[in-house]
């Protein structure tokens, strides 16, 4: 049975999470888009301005600052890159638009899953307090923005 207790996750890396939050809602707008119907380009239109405000920004982040904490030759850590480089092609691509969101959409939530259930538990087990500090003293808490010039989802 799979444990459904929420994630205890420290000070330091709540920042990221908040952002994977946002991002598990962009696969929500993604499948609500499909849902109502909506014309694929018009969601893809929202997803190119997500990605290039939010999650690319937060890849290099991860990338730059996070994964190193365990090494670039921990498992989980070269997951997490072939995930990125995956999702960065989804993302880019300009072939089939409805077959992309569907990928971006799902291949999107797990990944998020995969770092919050996974890759943060064990940065969480094995990072310094002083990696911990200079992780929270380098990320400025932002408000989220997001794009409403077309809510697509909510009509």
């Amino acid at each position: 049975m799979e444990n459904n207790k929420p994630i205890k996750r420290v000070k330091s890396l709540q920042f990221l999470s908040r952002e994977h939050h946002h991002s598990l809602l962009l696969c929500w707008k993604i499948r609500r888009g499909f849902q109502k119907p909506v014309e694929p380009r018009r969601i893809k239109t929202y997803v190119d301005w997500f990605f290039e405000n939010h999650i690319s920004p937060h890849f290099e982040l991860e990338e730059k600052y996070i994964y190193p904490i365990l090494g670039k030759e921990n498992r989980y850590v070269k997951k997490g890159i072939a995930e990125h480089r995956r999702l960065k092609r989804l993302f880019q691509g300009k072939d089939d638009i409805y077959k992309a969101l569907n990928h971006i959409e799902e291949e999107l939530e797990k990944h998020i899953r995969f770092e919050e259930r996974v890759l943060f538990q064990e940065i969480q087990k094995v990072a310094t307090p002083k990696q911990m500090e200079a992780i929270e003293q380098m990320h400025e808490e932002e408000k989220f923005e997001d794009n409403l010039s077309d809510i697509f989802w909510t009509k």
